[in-house]
């Protein structure tokens, strides 16, 4: 669980990062509706909840380092109290209740956002703000400008709009040892999924039954959502890389691949796990399948602080390139291949990504045109694969076969943890899995 004081004091190392005399202003997300008068289940916007774990709607952070306070000061502007209302749509906490739960300087009513946002970035000479992220919010904000600069010349707007998402994501790409815990929680919610997956998994379940399997672990474990729209391809399916409609029958003879991840206290699990329907590898889904195996576990092992993701990639290359010319489904020598970059036909994605609040979690992978070294804190997956269509022009028996493995890896000071380590990942551990 990530403590209030973790959460101030992300606010004040965020304001201590701006110019002298700013205003942040952080909105959080809206309902969105999904038809007529229903709405989607609500989803806080990952920025805001980073710097204040608030899960209503329509609320607003507001940070200050003017020099007439001499230290940090917080305000929020969120939804008023209305018995009629919380009837209908829940309870609220309203800003009264705020100003102690967060620890704030001063709260307002949502009715008041627009004075408010005048007062506050009155006197600034910065401000801060996540412009053309929230059309919304980016109303009231140019409303509010507009007005403090057709007020009278005391009344001084502010100089500058600055883009505060670069700050505040440069901050989330670091985890604190709080959110890897979480983290890895998240990975244990959805590592038991996975294996719940495999001994449910038989000839005739449906991919959609499957994904029902997953989401009532991840429920029952605490996790209401999964982090991302899961992915049951089996068969050829396997080969469609963000395959959802998770419609079909399972077949004896197939694999079926699963990408899930469940979502806990905000902060996302990304797993993928290959296995046979029938609990038994076949010798060629044996073959691509130890050979993706032999790629992720190359990568991991080369993991470490100072290396970057490019340079873990084309390790994973080159082990695939390999193995896919010693199985005859790439023709010509090894070096031949990754000269023209053969391998694309059949692993045609990156290595991994970053990972945290967002499945594929904020953070530049390039700083001043390099590509950026991985440090401690960063949390990333490492997922190789080999997706080869029913068309492919390879023999037969490896037609129509796509594998990919998924863990998720926190960077420590001397190399990694792996965060979803719980599911079984070998040949004999899968079957022995499902066979049990």
């Amino acid at each position: 669980m990530i403590s209030q004081q973790e959460i101030i004091a992300r606010q004040h190392r965020l304001l201590a990062q701006c110019e002298p005399n700013s205003v942040c202003l952080i909105p959080a997300a809206s309902m969105v509706t999904r038809s007529r008068d229903t709405e989607y289940l609500f989803r806080q916007d990952s920025d805001f909840w980073y710097l204040t774990e608030f899960n209503e709607p329509d609320t607003w952070l507001l940070l200050s380092n003017h020099e007439q306070y001499g230290r940090p000061y917080t305000g929020m502007v969120c939804q008023p109290k209305d018995p009629h209302r919380e009837v209908w749509e829940g309870r609220r906490l309203g800003a009264q209740m705020a100003v102690a739960r967060f620890d704030l300087d001063e709260a307002f009513e949502l009715d008041e956002l627009p004075e408010v946002l005048m007062e506050w970035m009155l006197g600034h000479d910065n401000v801060y703000f996540a412009q053309g992220h929230n059309r919304q919010a980016d109303t009231l904000v140019q409303g509010a400008l507009d007005a403090l600069r057709q007020a009278p010349k005391e009344n001084v707007a502010p100089g500058c709009l600055r883009d505060i998402r670069p700050l505040i994501h440069e901050m989330r790409l670091y985890k604190s040892a709080c959110e890897v815990a979480v983290m890895k929680a998240a990975g244990q919610i959805s590592a038991a999924a996975h294996k719940r997956a495999m001994r449910f998994a038989k000839a005739g379940v449906y991919e959609y039954q499957l994904e029902a399997e997953i989401h009532h672990e991840f429920a029952m474990a605490g996790a209401r959502s999964p982090a991302y729209a899961t992915i049951v391809g089996s068969g050829a399916n396997a080969c469609i890389l963000h395959y959802t409609e998770n419609s079909k029958a399972l077949a004896e003879s197939e694999l079926v691949l699963i990408d899930a991840g469940a979502e806990y206290k905000g902060y996302a699990a990304d797993i993928t796990r290959t296995f046979p329907v029938s609990g038994t590898f076949s010798e060629p889904q044996k073959a691509i399948y130890n050979l993706v195996l032999k790629a992720q576990q190359k990568a991991l092992d080369f993991i470490t602080p100072s290396v970057t993701l490019g340079e873990a990639t084309a390790l994973t290359i080159e082990v695939i390139t390999e193995g896919l010319v010693e199985l005859g489904i790439l023709t010509g020598t090894v070096a031949e291949n990754l000269e023209q970059e053969t391998w694309r036909n059949y692993f045609m994605h990156g290595l991994g990504h970053f990972l945290g609040l967002d499945v594929h979690d904020v953070g530049d992978y390039r700083v001043d045109g390099e590509e950026r070294p991985l440090q401690p804190g960063m949390v990333l997956t490492v997922e190789p694969g080999i997706y080869i269509a029913p068309d492919a022009p390879v023999p037969e028996q490896y037609r129509g076969i796509g594998v990919r493995i998924e863990d998720n890896v926190a960077l420590t000071a001397t190399g990694i943890e792996n965060l979803t380590a719980d599911v079984p990942k070998t040949v004999s551990e899968i079957e022995a899995l499902m066979k049990g």
